[in-house]
C-alpha cells in the first residue's frame, strides 16, 4: 500500500525569485510544513515533462508573474504534489522551481526527446543548475529556513541536473554553504548528461534506479556511482527490480506496472531516512 502522506495540505504557495543566470525570474511552488519554523528545506527539480500535469500542460507556454496560465499551483503533476506534501508533513519546507515555464516551455517535452533542439536553452548542464543555485540563494535568504539543512531532489532530467549541481558544488567546496545532500531518481548519466564522469563532493548522494527503465540506462548510473565512491564520495544506489522510469509516479497507470508500487513505497521510506540522517 502507498504510505500515507497525511491529510492533504492546501495548494502550495507561488513565489518568484531570480535564477543564478541573472536574467530569469523563476516561478516556484512552496509546500509549507504545519509545524512552527525554522525548518529544513528541500528543492525539488522536475524532469523533462515539466512540473505540471500532462492533462493540463499541452497549451501552456509562459508561466510567470502577471500572466494567467492553466499551468499553475493547482495543476502540478501528481508526483510533485505527492512528494511536496510528503516532505511538508515531515517538517521540511519543499519548493518546486519551474525551469521551463519562465522560459516559455511550460508544456514540457515528451519521452525520447533528448535530441530536440528546443531543449537546449533549458538543458541540465549549464542552465538548470543555475536555477538550483537560485533556489538555494532564495531559501538561505528566508528567516524561516535552517540554512545548513537544505537538500536537493531531482527526477530524470532533474536528477541529472542535481548530479551536475553536486559536481559543480564539489569544485567550489569551502566557498559557500551548499546543498547538504541530494536524492536522485532515475537520472541520465551518459556523457551528454553530466559535466564529469565522476562526482567528487563531500555532500552525500542517494540514487534510486529502476532495473527496467525504458528511458535511461541504470547500468551507466551504477558505473558513475562506483567511480564516485572510489573517489571518496558518499553515494549509495538502490536498484529496484522490475521498476521502470517514473516508478514513483502515483497514477494508477504507472503503478499498474509490476515492480513500481514496491519501488515507490520503499523509495519514500529510504528518502526520508536519508534526509533525517544527513541533518545530523
Amino acid at each position: 500500500m502507498l504510505l500515507p502522506v497525511a491529510v492533504a495540505t492546501a495548494a502550495p504557495q507561488t513565489v518568484y525569485f531570480p535564477s543564478a543566470d541573472g536574467r530569469t525570474a523563476l516561478t516556484s511552488y512552496v509546500f509549507l510544513p504545519r509545524t512552527p519554523g525554522p525548518w529544513p528545506a528541500i528543492v525539488m527539480l522536475h524532469g523533462r515533462g515539466g512540473p505540471y500535469s500532462s492533462n493540463d500542460n499541452a497549451d501552456c507556454s509562459f508561466v510567470g508573474a502577471g500572466r494567467a496560465s492553466p499551468c499553475n499551483a493547482g495543476t502540478l503533476s501528481k508526483r510533485h504534489t505527492m512528494w511536496g506534501e510528503y516532505w511538508s508533513a515531515r517538517g521540511y519546507l519543499a519548493i518546486l522551481p519551474d525551469s521551463f515555464g519562465p522560459r516559455g516551455k511550460a508544456h514540457g517535452f515528451g519521452r525520447f526527446s533528448h535530441d530536440n533542439p528546443d531543449r537546449a536553452d533549458v538543458n541540465e548542464l549549464t542552465v538548470r543548475p543555475l536555477d538550483a543555485d537560485g533556489a538555494l540563494n532564495y531559501l538561505q535568504s528566508r528567516g524561516d529556513i535552517i540554512a545548513w539543512q537544505i537538500f536537493l531532489q531531482g527526477w530524470s532530467n532533474g536528477g541529472s541536473t542535481a548530479l551536475n549541481v553536486m559536481i559543480r558544488q564539489g569544485s567550489q567546496q569551502g566557498n559557500r554553504t551548499g546543498y547538504r545532500g541530494a536524492l536522485v531518481f532515475y537520472p541520465g548519466c551518459g556523457e551528454t548528461a553530466l559535466l564529469a564522469p565522476t562526482i567528487s563532493t563531500i555532500a552525500p548522494i542517494a540514487m534510486f534506479l529502476g532495473s527496467d527503465d525504458e528511458e535511461v540506462s541504470p547500468l551507466i548510473c551504477q558505473h558513475v556511482a562506483e567511480r564516485s565512491q572510489q573517489a571518496g564520495t558518499r553515494i549509495d544506489v538502490t536498484l529496484y527490480p522490475g521498476a521502470t522510469h517514473d516508478f514513483d509516479e502515483p497514477s494508477s497507470q504507472r503503478q499498474a506496472t509490476p515492480g513500481n508500487q514496491a519501488a515507490m513505497n520503499d523509495a519514500l521510506v529510504k528518502a526520508a531516512a536519508r534526509l533525517d540522517s544527513w541533518k545530523n
